[in-house]
């Protein structure tokens, strides 16, 4: 398994994210040890998590609604598409446009759903991986447990080609490959294991004198990471060495990551608004949605089994966080009354027209339509067999004349469809 890059990134907008989120990190970090005592990297990702999850919450109900409300509006949307779908002319098309604008006006979403909230939350999502995975390059508590050590190192004889060697021989991959620098020093050594191809013990076998120094500082960084299992260290590499070790415990440990990973994903995905079936083509995109469904629980497993532990606890208590969000709204959403909040994003729409100079918007009458009327819709239209009878009786009540094709024959008919007009 690949290492993973330990100093601050400096992309642009995601490395200054990732400070400002590291700045959180930092100080629950010395708020914990400050006032508990407690040096523990595994707790503050916890906490960590749900404090970044409660300031996303407005971008979280802004998606989460729209999921909801998309259940809701459609059955209208496919309305609309059913009656445009063999029209592929300019005007047709501008009034299928119109039509489908004001289906989003009326329940106050953008046609662009989800994705400006999704958008906002990828380099915000990227900075969390980035301080998470680089811990010492963010908090300062964590990084001077390495200061003196790495110092020494590079004063030693031949330290910058060994430590250089070293990240070679485990992968471990560097954004800055400077090892004349402590914070490069620092960035192999937060990544040493007690096994795989570049360990502690081969830091004490080269440098026997420092051995003191090499022990203190690896003990105080496995227990700041220590969580049950070593958070700094993968799940995967976790079972292989408790199967040789023969330590079940450990095993269950990693195997627990995971698994928890792949469930609480689960949840969140049985928990979120599930479209309406409608035609074929709904009915593709209902079978893509539900293939996506199945395949990224399973996709968060592997991402946890193979990443550092830290950061399926930060995947898995994500997950916890959102599903407790999504309950929360789902009932909030359940509760309300649909028709009325049709009524007020309407007049919010129109308010924000005229301050633009533009008239109010005129809503389709499918727009229109009460939000309860279209649910029972389906209970309303005619069926093809009562539809064929109407047309039948229809063709039927012009065909009761004596002489057919006669001019008296024709006349009767004028004569019977005028007193149809009437009635």
């Amino acid at each position: 398994m690949a290492g993973m890059l330990l100093t601050q990134n400096n992309m642009l907008i995601i490395g200054d994210v990732a400070r400002i989120l590291g700045w959180i990190m930092d100080v629950l970090f010395n708020f914990l040890n400050n006032v508990f005592g407690i040096q523990n990297i595994g707790l503050c990702i916890i906490l960590f998590t749900i404090i970044i999850y409660l300031l996303m919450l407005p971008l979280t109900i802004k998606q989460q609604k729209f999921s909801k409300l998309s259940a809701k509006m459609n059955p209208e949307l496919e309305q609309i598409r059913k009656k445009y779908q063999n029209k592929k002319d300019n005007n047709s098309m501008m009034a299928m446009n119109e039509e489908t604008q004001a289906i989003y006006a009326k329940y106050g979403v953008s046609p662009t759903g989800s994705c400006v909230q999704l958008l906002i939350q990828f380099p915000i999502l990227l900075a969390l991986y980035r301080v998470i995975m680089n811990v010492p390059a963010y908090v300062g508590g964590v990084k001077a447990v390495f200061i003196d050590l790495a110092n020494q190192i590079l004063e030693a004889d031949g330290g910058r080609a060994f430590m250089e060697q070293l990240a070679a021989d485990g992968r471990i991959f560097l954004e800055n490959k400077d090892f004349t620098q402590v914070n490069t020093i620092i960035d192999v050594l937060y990544k040493l294991q007690e096994s795989g191809n570049a360990t502690w013990q081969m830091l004490i076998d080269r440098y026997p004198d420092m051995e003191s120094m090499i022990v203190t500082t690896q003990s105080s960084i496995n227990h700041m990471n220590n969580f049950g299992i070593n958070i700094a260290n993968s799940p995967w590499n976790i079972a292989k060495s408790s199967i040789a070790s023969g330590s079940m415990l450990l095993l269950a440990g990693a195997i627990l990551v995971p698994f928890l990973a792949w469930f609480t994903q689960w949840i969140n995905v049985k928990m979120m608004p599930q479209p309406s079936m409608g035609d074929d083509t709904n009915n593709t995109m209902n079978s893509t949605m539900k293939s996506m469904n199945t395949f990224m629980p399973l996709m968060s497993a592997w991402f946890c089994m193979t990443l550092p532990a830290g950061m399926g606890i930060y995947w898995i208590i994500g997950a916890v966080v959102r599903a407790i969000q999504q309950w929360s709204i789902n009932k909030y959403l359940d509760k309300l009354d649909l028709d009325e909040v049709v009524k007020k994003n309407i007049e919010k729409n129109n308010r924000i027209r005229e301050k633009k100079g533009l008239p109010p918007q005129k809503i389709s009458d499918i727009a229109k339509t009460n939000v309860k009327a279209i649910d029972n819709s389906k209970k309303t239209e005619k069926t093809e067999e009562e539809k064929r009878a109407a047309i039948e009786a229809s063709t039927n009540y012009y065909k009761n004349v004596d002489k057919p094709g006669s001019l008296a024959s024709k006349a009767a008919m004028v004569a019977k469809y005028n007193e149809k007009t009437k009635k």
